[in-house]
């Protein structure tokens, strides 16, 4: 099983969000996964393409994902995932 863990700035869109553990062999498998867990979270991390939003990224261990359009880099057994919602402010 991998473990997902967010950044706090999602948990004011979903105040009960926690880390997750769940089988996944591609980011498209955890985003499909984590809809099921968190209603509508695959609406606002990926845009009506599929695609990985701007505001948005994911790290495998501590490497940021490379396919941002398919969502189809490889996770394996233990690895741990972080989803990232940038900020920006003045």
């Amino acid at each position: 099983m991998v473990t997902i863990n967010f950044t706090s700035a999602l948990k004011r869109f979903y105040p009960d969000l926690k880390s997750v553990k769940m089988d996944a062999k591609t980011v498209a498998d955890v985003l499909q996964n984590l809809d099921e867990t968190y209603n509508g979270m695959t609406d606002f991390l990926v845009d009506e393409h599929g695609i990985l939003r701007d505001h948005i990224n994911i790290f495998i261990g501590d490497k940021l994902i490379e396919d941002r359009e398919k969502l189809s880099d490889n996770i394996h057994e233990n690895d741990e995932i972080l989803i990232f919602q940038a900020l920006s402010g003045g």
